[in-house]
């Protein structure tokens, strides 16, 4: 027969009811803290919010005997017992959330995502067509009540409003997404004690929706960093107007990191001039991250950003100009051409610039021959993305001169993106020669989905050799004999972390090359080998290298194989683990009894 509930227990469920019926009991914060702890422990958001609330200042900073250290108590603010409980309430909440967010103050995160599930429903049914009232006397659900502690039903309550939730928790709101038609004077009302550091928008298309936005922006300029538009339709107007917004009157520059339009459309723009308040905007920039990707932008834009940016001095650390077709506007940098910038100091602003990314823009031998003298211009560019661009093995070796220049004056470069670019085994081989005589040797390096084959495998093998930590080789055809290559040539131990070889055809020899690959790169986390037709004793030699190796393997990529549901799958997930996480990722039970194809 099963005990009963202890003393305890029932003395924490009947003080915990208190708290949950809004019945709190100033005696509460006497109680010794190993019980307070546990009651803390066992709150429900809502009740623990106010627990924490009201709590007296004197109280935050208490002493305990720390049997470790007999003698003088240790002092232990409280917060990190609340910052546990608040962890785990994420936790139980949003279970797929809370390993992708690095949190210093879960009570601010946990508000802040429940502030974000509140806005979202708010949304739909402000879009609905009988919507016609005031966004802060809205409902939230049930389910969504439920999740924070209330049980009963609050349907007429205060507390099931928006405007309830905005007031209370709205301080804790840091980062937010809105839908445009969110974007109004009364949602100002309602973050109104908010400090927004991060917005991103959606659907922004009328002047209604950038009224609302400008006067969100205005009143967070003072802390706002970030500012994302999604699925937008922008006028030069629209364009002046937001940018206006953030700029901080009587400061010579505005607060704003990063600045992204994506996936939207410019209206009106006659391509002779930026709109004013764009132009004023980068002017106030320093060290900015500006993107604007896919957005169908042509060459003219482009030509026009780069001279804004020269002319206006503008102080840009990031460039994302990635699926749009610009194909052509490098032209001005190369010293040949009758359209040059007019000015090389001009040009030297683009000194700042640490990452450039073009991919996806149809570029070919031509532009890179013109990123060539651009790159001149980009003295301290870190990260490099070309991926997605024909430039072919002619165009990378338009850029290999800048490479062996670069050289001599201690290449910034660490990271180098060239997946899909018609390169053949012959261009790359001259590029990685041309890279291994740099003294700042790259990090990291993507050659994915190019058509390189088992030839390539002897200069891979010297790649492997260098100081690179992140390798992409994916789907470059290396079949069975290039991984037999790779792994006859490995003979030192490597700095390698991350590494990407899948969709290779590699076989049996996949696995023998990655059994020998972590024996010899103690630091390697992340390998994905999926689709590479790997028989299914490739596990038990791949296991077998787990089992004696003492590495820092944290994620193996497996799928894609041709097992079907291995027998001892289960076994093998519990008995590889790293941090809580099976390291192995293997095929599903369901995986189809053919082969990948990942052929054209």
């Amino acid at each position: 027969m099963a005990g009963g509930p202890s003393l305890l227990s029932l003395c924490i469920e009947a003080v915990k009811a208190q708290i949950v019926s809004d019945d709190l009991l100033p005696d509460i914060y006497e109680l010794p803290i190993d019980l307070f702890d546990i009651l803390v422990l066992k709150l429900p958001p809502l009740a623990l919010h106010r627990l924490q609330t009201e709590m007296p200042y004197m109280k935050w900073n208490d002493y305990e005997n720390n049997d470790d250290c007999p003698g003088p108590g240790r002092k232990r603010g409280r917060h990190g017992n609340f910052d546990k409980a608040w962890k785990g309430l994420f936790k139980l909440r949003w279970p797929k959330l809370v390993d992708s967010v690095q949190s210093a103050d879960w009570q601010q995160m946990y508000w802040q995502t429940h502030l974000q599930s509140c806005f979202d429903e708010a949304a739909e049914l402000a879009l609905l067509p009988s919507f016609d009232g005031c966004l802060g006397e809205l409902n939230i659900s049930a389910g969504i009540l439920r999740c924070i502690g209330c049980k009963e039903d609050l349907h007429s309550s205060i507390l099931s409003k928006l405007s309830y939730h905005c007031q209370h928790f709205g301080h804790h709101a840091r980062c937010l997404r809105l839908q445009n038609v969110l974007c109004v004077a009364e949602t100002c009302q309602l973050l109104g004690n908010s400090k927004l550091q991060s917005l991103v928008l959606r659907w922004i298309r009328s002047k209604e929706h950038v009224d609302g936005l400008c006067k969100l922006l205005i009143q967070n300029s003072a802390s706002l960093t970030s500012l994302e538009l999604l699925h937008c339709k922008l006028s030069p107007t629209f364009i002046n107007d937001i940018c206006g917004s953030v700029c901080i009157k009587n400061m010579e520059t505005h607060k704003i990191q990063h600045f992204s339009i994506t996936s939207s459309s410019f209206s009106e723009i006659d391509f002779v001039s930026f709109p004013s308040g764009l132009v004023s905007f980068l002017a106030s920039a320093r060290y900015l991250s500006l993107r604007f990707r896919d957005n169908h932008l042509d060459c003219k834009f482009a030509q026009m950003l780069f001279t804004t940016i020269c002319d206006t001095s503008s102080k840009i650390s990031a460039l994302d100009l990635s699926d749009n077709n610009i194909a052509g506007s490098l032209s001005n940098f190369n010293c040949t051409s009758t359209s040059r910038l007019p000015s090389s100091s001009r040009m030297g602003y683009l000194q700042t610039l640490r990452m450039l990314n073009v991919r996806g823009n149809n570029l070919r031998k031509d532009d890179a021959e013109n990123l060539r003298y651009a790159l001149v211009w980009m003295s301290n560019l870190e990260i490099l993305d070309l991926s997605d661009n024909p430039i072919g093995d002619e165009g990378i070796g338009c850029l290999i001169p800048y490479f062996l220049e670069a050289t001599e004056k201690c290449c910034s470069l660490v990271e180098l993106n060239l997946e899909s670019c018609e390169l053949s085994c012959s261009g790359v081989t001259e590029l990685l020669d041309a890279l291994s005589t740099s003294k700042r040797q790259l990090k990291s390096i993507s050659l994915a989905d190019n058509g390189l084959g088992r030839q390539a495998a002897g200069a891979l093998g010297k790649l492997l050799g260098m100081s690179i930590r992140s390798l992409n080789i994916g789907g470059i055809g290396l079949g069975s004999a290039g991984f037999q290559e790779l792994e006859k040539g490995m003979k030192s131990e490597m700095e390698l972390v991350e590494i990407d070889i899948s969709k290779n055809r590699g076989g049996y020899e996949t696995a023998k090359f990655l059994s020998k690959l972590i024996s010899l790169a103690p630091n390697l986390i992340a390998v994905n080998a999926a689709y590479n037709l790997m028989p299914v004793e490739s596990l038990n030699l791949i296991c077998t290298t787990l089992k004696v190796t003492k590495g820092k393997l944290e994620r193996l990529n497996l799928t894609g194989n041709t097992w079907g549901h291995h027998p001892s799958a289960d076994s093998l997930l519990t008995e590889f683990q790293r941090n809580g996480r099976p390291i192995l990722v293997l095929p599903s039970t369901f995986a189809p009894d053919f082969p990948y194809d990942d052929d054209p």
